[in-house]
């Protein structure tokens, strides 16, 4: 990576940037338009998702080049990561480790112990890199009768 990206908060007008951003990286493992179809609406970011929950951005000039959404549930003292994407032409450049380690600070500001997510299989070997760990399996959001790999991370807060 030639400069890092800058980080910041989501805004209104970032939603449908961001939903584009999500269908490309997804895209990128080789999923037929079907595929692609029936995953939209869980791919789509949402005016009052970036309202609501924790999505941050990496950008490098005017270009947005990775974001994530986190939901944190203070009262569990646990994360959920809904959306973890960079671009295609950005990925093994830095942009999701940056964008990792930017999350879990977030994570402790929220006093989480925990994160979890249901992982693509393809994505599988980042969010191993990031420390976490295959725990179980859990259904897809867009794909009936497929089942994801669900991945947790302690965080060692007490």
């Amino acid at each position: 990576m030639i400069s890092a990206p800058a980080i910041r908060r989501a805004k209104a007008g970032d939603a449908e940037a961001l939903t584009g951003l999500a269908l490309a990286s997804k895209a990128h493992w080789g999923y037929d338009p079907v595929f692609m179809g029936a995953c939209v609406a869980e791919l789509t970011t949402t005016v009052s998702a970036i309202s609501e929950n924790e999505i941050w951005l990496a950008e490098l000039g005017s270009e947005i080049v990775g974001f994530y959404e986190l939901i944190a549930d203070a009262e569990d003292q646990r994360g959920e990561v809904l959306m973890f994407f960079v671009m295609p032409a950005h990925m093994g450049q830095g942009v999701g480790r940056l964008l990792w380690a930017h999350m879990e600070g977030r994570a402790a500001a929220h006093e989480l112990e925990r994160l979890g997510l249901d992982a693509d299989p393809n994505a599988v070997p980042f969010y191993t890199a990031m420390g976490m760990t295959v725990v179980g399996e859990a259904p897809s959001g867009s794909i009936p009768g497929r089942m994801l790999p669900r991945m947790e991370k302690p965080l060692g807060r007490h």
